[in-house]
């Protein structure tokens, strides 16, 4: 899976999962565009580029931001938009705050990252962007309403824009990891058995593939990944 050299921006890079991302791709060679709402990165590397304190909820910031990217990076190669929250909560006695919030997080800053990285992308001959959906989005249980509605979300967003950019060399897939093992994940659920649940780094792996030539020939496609669960 060749992705030396590779010029990647990886949103919501200060979480767990982001940052298991963004390790993964520095060590396969590519240089990395590091953004998150977050001012602070625990990462270090010549070849990353850190740029916090982003609204990606807000076009113009996330404009100005990729703006940046393209400078300082000398363009863009690939997407993977990362950022999202969690929060379970059932209809009845909840708030449509929550609602609002789920889908600023989760597909807006998305669809954000997309529309501004587009121009970028659309420079080079193989660009990716890859959207993190959810498993519990395919089948949502109580309490997961406004979250499984918003990744639903990043589903359409990934199938519709993968047909919008399928003749200019651009994919765009989305995984759909089940429970992952973050420290957030173990304390909210400290009976789980983490065993079974899916590690960041084995999702990386499945990105990094994806960013890679030998995926050109995959778009439109959501891909569960399920661990043991």
């Amino acid at each position: 899976m060749n992705i030396q050299g590779k010029r990647i921006a990886v949103t919501g890079a200060a979480g767990s999962l982001g940052a298991a991302i963004v390790r993964a791709a520095l060590d396969a060679g590519a240089v990395v565009a590091a953004i998150d709402h977050a001012s602070s990165f625990a990462l270090d590397s010549k070849n990353l580029h850190e740029f916090g304190g982003v609204d990606l909820s807000s076009s113009a910031a996330t404009e100005e931001t990729f703006n940046a990217v393209g400078e300082k990076l000398g363009g863009l190669d690939a997407l993977v938009n990362v950022a999202g929250t969690f929060r379970w909560e059932k209809v009845e006695g909840g708030k449509l705050a929550t609602w609002d919030l789920l889908f600023n997080v989760n597909l807006r800053t998305a669809v954000a990252s997309c529309m501004a990285a587009l121009p970028l992308l659309k420079q080079g001959q193989s660009g990716r962007i890859i959207n993190i959906g959810a498993a519990g989005a395919v089948k949502a249980g109580a309490g997961m309403g406004a979250y499984a509605a918003s990744k639903a979300g990043v589903f359409k967003l990934t199938e519709s824009l993968a047909e919008e950019l399928k003749d200019q060399g651009i994919t765009v897939n989305s995984i759909l990891p089940t429970t992952i093992d973050t420290p957030a994940n173990r304390m909210d659920m400290p009976d789980a058995d983490f065993s079974r649940w899916v590690k960041p780094a084995q999702i990386a792996d499945v990105i990094l593939f994806l960013l890679s030539d030998q995926a050109q020939a995959v778009t439109g496609a959501l891909i569960p990944i399920a661990g043991r669960t």
